[in-house]
């Protein structure tokens, strides 16, 4: 059985990349780095993510495959940039999907990255503790 890739999206969340390709096929799995997505993301909340921009907007899976190839940051941040990516590349179907994506705010990148340490400081934000005398 041969497959072809119909959409290709890349997301991005914090530091973390996803690359991901919807293919034709009768199997309707969604792989993320070779391995089923349930068995890369073990947490509920990062599976609910992935399976979102999915189910807003009916999208028949079982049609197709989507593969996803996420690195960088951690699981939460690639479960967001796989999310991104799966909503960009869903987007290319059609405008009527694409607006639905749009309304639900799948295809907004979150820009919230982590805040620079400074330097006179222990952290980002924290300080040493002040000393009047």
């Amino acid at each position: 059985m041969s497959t072809t890739t119909l959409f290709y999206a890349t997301g991005k969340r914090k530091n973390a990349v996803a690359k991901v390709s919807v293919m034709s096929s009768k199997t309707g799995d969604i792989i993320i780095n070779n391995r089923d997505f349930r068995k890369y993301f073990t947490r509920e909340t990062h599976q609910h993510l992935i399976k979102c921009p999915i189910s807003a907007v009916n999208f028949p899976i079982s049609n197709y495959t989507i593969k996803c190839h996420v690195s960088g940051g951690g699981y939460s941040g690639q479960a967001g940039a796989a999310k991104h990516a799966i909503s960009k590349a869903l987007s290319y179907f059609d405008d009527e999907k694409r607006a639905i994506l749009r309304h639900g705010g799948f295809l907004t990148r979150d820009n919230r990255i982590v805040e620079r340490k400074k330097y006179g400081q222990p952290k980002a934000r924290k300080k040493f503790q002040f000393s009047k005398r």
